[in-house]
């Protein structure tokens, strides 16, 4: 592909994005408060866009105009709680559909598998 001005404009604005969002955006640092862990979930949402043209010229050297933008939106939507051992989701908005409330529930199901698989193996030791 022909190294353009367009190309430069692109890579640009794509780096810069990059260096605002990484994994710690979205799943953040911990942050302990006693026996209590909370874990901070957030949605990350972006978009760019970049564009350009050559311009005629009457002097013969090529003239380009071109430009690029992006957005970020950062929405936290819940919080991971590690509790005595135990794990659970508190989300901050309301759950907007089955799906939201599904993934919600798999640290509860993790938890319950846990204690149903210990609770077995302790009964297979006392026989």
């Amino acid at each position: 592909m022909k190294e353009t001005p367009v190309n430069k404009i692109m890579e640009s604005t794509l780096q810069k994005m990059k260096e605002m969002v990484d994994v710690s955006t979205i799943i953040g640092e911990p942050v302990v408060a006693g026996d209590t862990t909370l874990i901070p979930v957030s949605k990350v949402q972006y978009g760019f866009t970049s564009g350009g043209t050559d311009l005629p010229s009457k002097q013969g050297s090529e003239l380009f105009g071109g430009g690029g933008g992006g957005g970020i939106s950062i929405t936290p939507v819940a919080f991971i709680v590690v509790e005595n051992g135990k794990c659970r989701m508190m989300q901050i908005n309301n759950y907007t559909s089955s799906a939201d409330r599904a993934i919600a529930m798999i640290p509860e199901l993790v938890d319950k598998l846990t204690e149903l698989i210990a609770a077995k193996g302790d009964d297979a030791e006392a026989e």
